[in-house]
Order: structure tokens, then C-alpha cells, then sequence
């Protein structure tokens, strides 16, 4: 019987670098039309059971869409992950080609879930929700220069946050926009706005970057955001439980969505109260309301359902 193929990809800004496990081939392409074809050229045959590349803040996107093109399984993994595979392996030298060769081991070993091509669509909300958020931080950061300035630098520092918020609403208006030209991500908008607490920038960005709300358990959701107690247990020794991990943007947005929530959704207030009732710290409890959010949303996205037909038991 055939082994399964498994590819490493090892992505840089002009060029990648690929090796094939088992066999332990491995080449130089440069990112370009010509390259990514004969890159296809030589996978194609081979048939793997999965490609894997390291998510390098958008370099990799030409790779997975010529991946895509051609039916080939890909998942994009987070660096930080696969360097501490490479530790676990006793790898601690870095050059493109041990890079490559680790992440095929880690596609064997681990075997991440495939990217979707629905991919596209959430990276391409994602970065208007990061531009959006981008924005916000320039007119924040002009504020706190405007109050400094005098005269002219006042005036130019004044014309350009008019700019800037001309172009926040243009930003949310193709937010909206984009949001609106299908079915589904317009129903999931609605379902998630359904919710006290959660309005439409947080929804775009649970919509974008955290395509998995609906489709994992309440412990595995919790776990992948970052707000799931982890033991610190070695013996006899039984270490304080915390939560570290995840994905931080997320945890951010739902710890604005949360503070309100806590004050408008009757649910999140009557948990909050009753955790610190019964002696939790404020930040715990908070942390517990974030998780139980989190865990009302997955559960709602996951039955289909707003809020006014959920039952807070289903979580």
C-alpha cells in the first residue's frame, strides 16, 4: 500500500521552498505565474493527502489560490506551532529548506484541517475590519498630537482627521456592503447581532476571524479564542488554572461586546452577579462572562437560531 504525501511549504515574500515527505524531495520556486505553474506540475502527480504553509500575513495567498485551483488540500497553520514542533524535534537550526522539511513533518504528525476557498471571502473581511481598526488607531494617535500643536500644525492635524474619519465611514459602508451580497453571511450577521452586547464590527469580526464559531464544541471554542481554564498540574503540585493562548483579536472584541453585555443581556448580568456573589474576582468573573458569551454564539450559530428563540441551556 501507498504512503499518503504530505507537503511542507516554507513561504517568503519572492520565493517558497518545498519538500515532500516521505522521499524528501525538495526545490526553490519564485512566486510568480510561471513558478506557481510548475509547482502545480510536479504536485499534481503526486496526488498529497495535504499541503501545509505557515500563515506569513498574506504571501501566501497566490500559493493557496493556484492550490485551490487545481482541487489540492491545503491548510495554512500558525508559525508558532510548527516552531515548537520543530523544538519538540530537536530541530533548532533555521534555513529554508529545514523549515520546509519540519512543516511536512508536522502535516504527517498533526494533520491540520484544510483550508476552505471560502477562505477568500473572510481574509478579505478581515482586512477591512483590520483597516477599519487601523484607521481608529490614526485618529486616536492625531487626537493626542492635535492637543499638543499650535497654529498651522493644528490646523493641518484637524484636516487630517477629517480624512481619516471620511474614510472610517467608507470602510464601514463596504463592511456593510460586503456583508449583504450573500444569503448566508448576511444571516449569520443578523444571528450574531441578534444577541445585547453584540453589534456589527464585533460580529464582522468573529464572522472573519473566527470562521469556526458553529462547527466545534463549546470546550473546543473556548480553547481555540483562549478563554478555557487550563490546569498547571505536575504531581502533587496543583498549579492555579489560567488562560493563555488563542487568538487575541477575538478575546479583544469580546471583551468590549462583554462589558456591555454585562449591563443589557440579561443572561451575561444575572452570570456576572451571581459569580461575584459566590467570591470571584471581577476579572475572573469577566472571564467567565466572555466564555459564556462565546459559548451562547457558537450554540446559536450552530442551531440557526436569533436570540429571542434561544435557550441559554443549549450552552
Amino acid at each position: 500500500m501507498a504512503s499518503d504525501i504530505y507537503v511542507g511549504i516554507d513561504v517568503a515574500k519572492d520565493t517558497l521552498f518545498v519538500a515532500i515527505l516521505p522521499g524528501g524531495e525538495s526545490w526553490e520556486e519564485r512566486i510568480t505565474e510561471d513558478g506557481l505553474k510548475r509547482l502545480i506540475a510536479k504536485l499534481r502527480p503526486v496526488a498529497p493527502k495535504l499541503v501545509v504553509m505557515e500563515a506569513t500575513g498574506g504571501y501566501e495567498a497566490p500559493i493557496l489560490e493556484a492550490l485551490w485551483k487545481h482541487n489540492i488540500p491545503v491548510a495554512v497553520v500558525n508559525p508558532r506551532m510548527v516552531r515548537s514542533f520543530a523544538k519538540a524535534l530537536g530541530r533548532l537550526a533555521k534555513t529554508d529548506k529545514i523549515d520546509a522539511t519540519v512543516i511536512a513533518q508536522f502535516a504527517e504528525a498533526i494533520k491540520p484541517r484544510p483550508k476552505l476557498p471560502s477562505y477568500r471571502q473572510e481574509k478579505a473581511l478581515g482586512d477591512l475590519v483590520a483597516r477599519r481598526k487601523h484607521i481608529l488607531q490614526m485618529i486616536v494617535a492625531e487626537g493626542n498630537r492635535k492637543r499638543r500643536a499650535v497654529g498651522e500644525v493644528q490646523k493641518l492635524i484637524e484636516k487630517h482627521i477629517k480624512w481619516l474619519q471620511k474614510s472610517l465611514e467608507e470602510i464601514e459602508k463596504k463592511l456593510e456592503t460586503y456583508i449583504n451580497k450573500t444569503v448566508e453571511w448576511r444571516e449569520k450577521s443578523e444571528i450574531l447581532q441578534s444577541v445585547p452586547g453584540i453589534g456589527k464590527i464585533v460580529a464582522y469580526s468573529l464572522m472573519a476571524d473566527l470562521p469556526e464559531l458553529g462547527n466545534l464544541n463549546r470546550k473546543q471554542i473556548a480553547s481555540l479564542v483562549g478563554v478555557a481554564p487550563l490546569n498547571r498540574d505536575s504531581g502533587n503540585m496543583k498549579g492555579k488554572r489560567g488562560c493563555w493562548g488563542g487568538r487575541a483579536n477575538i478575546r479583544t472584541a469580546l471583551y468590549m461586546a462583554t462589558v456591555v453585555a454585562m449591563r443589557f443581556n440579561k443572561t451575561i448580568k444575572a452570570f456576572y452577579e451571581r459569580l461575584c456573589q459566590n467570591g470571584k474576582h471581577k476579572k475572573v468573573a469577566i472571564t467567565a462572562c466572555i466564555r459564556k458569551l462565546l459559548c451562547i454564539l457558537n450554540a446559536m450559530m450552530k442551531n440557526h437560531v436569533r436570540w429571542g428563540e434561544f435557550k441559554p441551556a443549549e450552552t
